[in-house]
């Protein structure tokens, strides 16, 4: 039983997997979450990112856990709520540079976009870019990953006190109901699999599905440069204002 956890926000088209998903999770484990405030993101966005109807779905983005702040947890791997602007005169913004791996996607998307030397990117080279063109708050950076079909998720969908590893454990079986419900509608989805955690994943996606991409975690300076994600996202430009709809 998930009286607390919210599916309000989950589209309609998700309805029945994330039903049937939460019954394949050792019930003890859900009652302690259910019951609990102590973990993030919390009972109220918890599955924000299946706002996304389930056949605009084009990408499935796996992280790790969520973040470790309240203001930054909000259901969408990768995404920081707490970041409003993303550059400043400087190059990028303060609230960026603070943030790790939305720092690193950002740079990689720059050099993708082909604004930045992959051997230099300094903060004083991000502040000679025009950036007119570009999204210029975290927002619209996440909505423009949302109309290209990007799910975002992570290995773990909670953040408590203890290991990552563990809580990704519990939720294995809801992940793996998910994807084999997704997979029925979308069986064209790419897989997206960001980090040690997320790798785990990759034994719940079915052997024939080819459609994968694996990298190191974004917080990993290497992931800058990663050729297999640049040539990933180059296409997608996803740092442009305008973005044609799915």
């Amino acid at each position: 039983m998930t009286r607390h956890l919210n599916l309000d926000v989950v589209h309609p088209s998700w309805k029945e997997c994330l039903q049937r998903g939460l019954a394949k999770i050792d019930p003890d484990y859900l009652k302690k979450l259910d019951h609990s405030a102590d973990w993030l993101p919390g009972h109220e966005k918890i599955f924000n990112a299946f706002s996304l109807p389930l056949d605009k779905v084009n990408y499935v983005l796996f992280g790790e856990s969520p973040y470790p702040r309240r203001e930054s947890a909000n259901g969408y791997a990768f995404w920081d709520a707490s970041v409003k602007e993303l550059w400043s005169p400087t190059g990028l913004s303060k609230k960026v540079n603070r943030a790790t791996s939305l720092r690193n996607i950002l740079k990689m998307l720059l050099i993708a976009e082909g604004s930045l030397d992959k051997r230099n990117p300094a903060q004083e080279k991000i502040a000679q870019i025009n950036k007119d063109a570009f999204v210029q708050t975290n927002e619209e950076l996440f909505n423009n990953f949302l109309r290209h079909g990007f799910l975002l998720l992570n290995a773990t969908p909670v953040l408590q006190s203890g290991s990552p590893q563990k809580d990704a454990r519990a939720w294995h079986p809801f992940v793996k109901e998910l994807l084999a419900c997704l997979l029925e509608k979308r069986p064209q989805a790419t897989f997206i699999l960001f980090g040690r955690i997320a790798n785990t994943i990759d034994a719940l996606i079915p052997d024939n599905h080819i459609n994968k991409l694996y990298a190191e975690h974004p917080y990993n300076y290497s992931f800058i440069a990663n050729p297999k994600v640049l040539a990933f996202f180059k296409p997608l430009q996803l740092l442009r204002k305008s973005v044609a709809p799915i």
